[in-house]
């Protein structure tokens, strides 16, 4: 999850309003299990097609959902130590009638404080086509999740629709995040946010625009973003450029509140190049508190031939507000 819950664990701070589920890990055991080290031989750690993942931790179980597959709606594998994953039926199994099926993407879980869970999926709206952000319910973090309501609840029309929803939690409010996808019609895509009910199934605020395309290794494209807290500032994490080759990349942005103003890092922060080819065309990615304390990237690439993107899991270490994939010598 791609929330400010992950840095408050670090200090256990488990009050919020609403809380990420990694939040649980609070009362992690004496001697938790020792999560991957880092990019070893960039070797993923689910290999299969598992792109855009979101991950949670719920009572020292691991949950990591992804893009449509495998005849799957949302995918979901979990674990308990990142490293072995053992891959779920469909979190999301049933599909609205106004909802095209077959292109339902970049979930993301967040867990309230009654102990239920709220999803935040893009999938095909009917009318006006394009793809647009839903929300879904479940009681188990495995699921099933059941869509609510009888429309999406962000599909800006004059904007391309909207993609790629993350939550981050600042001062005890619940805020989603998402990109318009302006790409698909020649227009800027903006990282936008908006306040949400205490429910998590309503926007209540209207939408801040955050960052947008503005540096020559982003392309013509910024999304996946994902807001962490860290101390009194916030850290935005985004993928950028085309999605199908090397381009891809991970950037990063900072800001001392959610509307800015935000200052990116100068180029990505981890990429093919950067990573001397150990992961391709990396995003999509989660930033996620393992239970021994350390923070972990998770993130998808491709394989070799370019046919999939399985997932990943890198050690991060903090440079002054930036995590870092540890990249080995």
């Amino acid at each position: 999850m791609r929330n400010s819950a992950r840095r408050a664990a670090l200090a256990c701070v488990c009050a919020a309003i609403v809380t990420a589920v990694a939040v649980s890990g609070c009362a992690a055991s004496a001697e938790p299990p020792e999560p991957p080290v880092g990019a070893a031989a960039g070797a993923p750690v689910l290999n299969a097609n598992f792109a855009d993942p979101d991950v949670v931790e719920v009572d020292g179980t691991y949950f990591a959902y992804a893009t449509n597959d495998n005849n799957r709606n949302v995918q979901v594998a979990s674990s308990t130590d990142l490293l072995d994953w053992e891959v779920l039926p469909d979190a999301l199994p049933d599909l609205p009638s106004w909802v095209i099926p077959g292109k339902t993407w970049a979930p993301e879980v967040t867990k309230l404080t009654d102990d239920s869970f709220v999803m935040y999926f893009t999938a095909t709206n009917y009318s006006p086509t394009m793809q647009c952000i839903g929300v879904a319910t479940a009681s188990d973090p495995a699921g099933p999740f059941t869509v609510q309501g009888d429309a999406m609840i962000i599909c800006p029309e004059d904007e391309g629709g909207a993609i790629d929803a993350s939550t981050v939690v600042i001062d005890d409010v619940l805020y989603l995040v998402w990109k318009n996808d302006g790409n698909c019609c020649e227009l800027d895509t903006w990282i936008q946010a908006a306040a949400l009910s205490p429910d998590g199934l309503s926007v209540t605020g209207d939408p801040i625009r955050i960052l947008k395309q503005t540096e020559a290794w982003e392309g013509n494209l910024v999304e996946a973003p994902t807001i962490v807290a860290r101390g009194s500032r916030l850290m935005m994490l985004y993928s950028a450029n085309s999605y199908g080759d090397d381009r891809y990349a991970v950037g990063a942005a900072t800001a001392a509140s959610i509307d800015g103003p935000w200052t990116k890092e100068t180029g990505p922060i981890l990429s093919t190049d950067g990573s001397g080819g150990l992961y391709r065309g990396p995003g999509g990615q989660d930033l996620v508190l393992g239970l021994n304390g350390k923070d972990y990237l998770v993130f998808h690439g491709w394989d070799k031939d370019y046919t999939y993107r399985a997932l990943h899991v890198a050690e991060a270490e903090w440079d002054a507000d930036i995590p870092r994939v540890v990249i080995p010598d």
